[in-house]
């Protein structure tokens, strides 16, 4: 725990079991009281590489996609108890040990939401992400800070911490089950005025690691535009959106009807 608050780790996962064990070998000693795993209907041995290293897990009985898989996650989480929700993915591209630092931000009650940045300090393009990939994030966390009127380095980051109040009040069921997920939730956070902070964060791109390919990164990125353009135009109030309303907010529990989860006793 920090200050008396309860850390949660949620791993979503597809195909992470050539890079699990290295991810929680990371994981800094006597700072996080309970791991979850969700797998997305793996093809590999995930699941099983889960149970090896005494992982609470639970599995989707098909395949739901990146944002069905945090759906779950955080479904899990605060039916768990959790205070901090941190989210890392299980393929070892993000640092580990830097949970703490997250944790300890969100736990401070300066901030609600803190990323994991891979703009910041040394860079991602020296950690190995493909110059279109960078030019790309460049280029769209340039129009989503003039959009959303914020002044993020990155909101592209899959390494985020958020509080268990942030994580109940977002309207998270209306979110994209695909990579935009991830994008939709930040610019909600924006809408309901959560405080959002930044770490700098190495990244890793190596063969293991996960990473979309060229066409799905261009349909993230009308995604993301598209996610702008509806908060910008929300905010004016010329196109209300379900996705930054208030009301009828709920947890995302249709997340669980889907999946099967394991309690692994440690």
């Amino acid at each position: 725990m920090i200050n008396g608050r309860k850390v949660m780790v949620v791993m979503p996962a597809y195909n992470a079991a050539r890079t699990l064990e290295r991810t929680m070998r990371d994981v800094p000693a006597g700072l996080v009281d309970e791991f979850l795993l969700v797998d997305d209907c793996s093809r590999d041995g995930t699941v099983q590489e889960a149970a090896r290293l005494g992982i609470p897990y639970v599995v989707h009985e098909r395949n739901r996609g990146y944002g069905g898989n945090q759906k779950t996650c955080y479904t899990e989480a605060l039916r768990r108890g959790a205070d901090i929700v941190v989210m890392l993915h299980p393929d070892y591209q993000y640092a580990p040990t830097l949970i703490g630092a997250m944790a300890w931000l969100v736990a401070s009650g300066e901030f609600d939401v803190v990323l994991g940045s891979r703009i910041l300090g040394k860079g991602a393009l020296a950690g190995g992400m493909p110059l279109y990939k960078y030019v790309a994030n460049r280029a769209l966390t340039f129009v989503e800070n003039v959009l959303l009127d914020l002044k993020l380095s990155e909101y592209h980051t899959g390494y985020r911490a958020f509080s268990r109040r942030v994580l109940e009040t977002l309207p998270l069921e209306e979110c994209s089950d695909d990579f935009v997920f991830d994008n939709q939730m930040l610019a909600q956070c924006a809408a309901f005025d959560f405080a959002i902070g930044e770490i700098s964060c190495p990244t890793r791109y190596f063969a293991e690691a996960s990473s979309i390919n060229f066409r799905r990164s261009v349909r993230y990125g009308f995604g993301v535009l598209a996610t702008a353009a509806s908060y910008r135009l929300h905010r004016l109030g010329v196109r209300r959106s379900p996705l930054f309303e208030t009301s009828g907010r709920r947890l995302p529990t249709g997340a669980v009807n889907a999946a099967r989860p394991v309690d692994v006793p440690s």
